[in-house]
């Protein structure tokens, strides 16, 4: 999720735990305890492409970094404060608490999140929410904004930010029922129109729960569609992508390669790159602007090739779409079902 996000769930997950204790501090650490994962980018200018792809969201993310780091904060901030009425436990539950909801709440993303590292690389992705959604933000902020404006013994402090947190919390639990309904609709479509799949990840477009995307996997390609929970049909009209994986042949076996894929989780799709080399495009994200008659660019495309002495090379390419009102009017529209 974005940074906001994370930093108002840290701040009130804080609250919770010593807020009649420590009062706006607690907010603080919190916010703190809640970001403090997203410093792995901060290694980025060290790390090629690859490298950086896989170390995101792994050890700062994990539950074991959780585990261990949040009593040594803990131990840390209670030495800082010597606070009498709040020992080592209070501490290094804000922080475990504040670590776990951060990597909790990216699993609900796209991308996926190490939860096991070391012990497993795979990113675990619900693909329930977008990286920025105001609806699940908004409550969150308004709640420990209003809160922190109280003194910490006042009982409107807590029912605030309890107000705030239950109300995302909420809105978490519609979007996996809203995921359900938008999964349904895809099922039945691919069905009518007899495509054969495998498997099929399912997401929803930016900023909202309502408008949802998904890419099924067949046996040669993947079929992309779009629909909206407010569509007055189920009438999917699906998008097919070759895979070619066998455009991969050249350029293998290479460990940067095959971990590429392995991010992937085998949802990618190759073509030839005009500048030599070949695109191999992430299939899990699709395109943002799929949905429009003109169509768009895959979201995350990335190109390899060999430099001049043979070397491997792989590098990110931005496909993001241009965002101009006329773009965000087509948009609010296709989200409220007119095609």
């Amino acid at each position: 999720m974005d940074s906001l996000s994370h930093i108002v769930l840290g701040a009130s997950v804080g609250e919770a735990v010593a807020g009649r204790k420590l009062g706006n501090k607690a907010m603080f650490w919190g916010a703190v305890a809640g970001t403090l994962p997203d410093m792995d980018v901060l290694a980025n200018p060290w790390l090629g492409t690859v490298e950086q792809l896989s170390f995101h969201r792994s050890l700062t993310h994990s539950l074991l970094f959780a585990v261990l780091v949040a009593p040594l904060l803990g131990l840390l901030l209670q030495r800082v404060y010597r606070h009498k009425s709040l020992h080592f436990g209070y501490w290094a539950l804000l922080f475990f608490l504040g670590l776990t909801t951060h990597a909790l709440l990216d699993s609900c993303t796209t991308w996926g999140t190490q939860l096991f590292w070391p012990f497993s690389q795979y990113g675990i992705a619900f693909y329930n929410i977008f990286v920025v959604d105001p609806l699940y933000t908004f409550p969150l902020l308004v709640g420990v904004v209003a809160a922190a404006l109280y003194v910490r013994h006042n009982p409107r402090r807590q029912y605030l930010n309890y107000a705030g947190l239950l109300l995302s919390c909420a809105y978490l639990l519609f979007s996996f029922v809203a995921k359900a309904a938008a999964e349904k609709a895809f099922e039945a479509s691919l069905r009518q129109r007899q495509i054969r799949y495998t498997s099929y990840i399912s997401k929803p477009t930016p900023l909202n729960t309502v408008f949802w995307s998904v890419t099924a996997k067949g046996d040669s390609g993947f079929y992309n569609g779009f629909y909206s929970l407010l569509d007055k049909d189920q009438e999917i009209q699906f998008e097919f992508e070759q895979q070619q994986a066998q455009l991969l042949q050249p350029y293998l076996p290479h460990p940067k390669l095959e971990r590429l894929l392995e991010i992937t989780k085998g949802y990618y799709a190759v073509a030839p790159a005009e500048a030599g080399g070949i695109y191999i495009k992430d299939m899990r994200f699709g395109k943002f602007d799929g949905w429009r008659a003109t169509g768009g660019a895959y979201v995350f495309v990335y190109h390899v090739w060999l430099d001049t002495n043979g070397n491997l090379q792989i590098a990110e390419l931005n496909n993001r779409p241009k965002i101009n009102p006329q773009y965000l009017q087509q948009y609010l529209k296709r989200i409220r079902g007119i095609k």
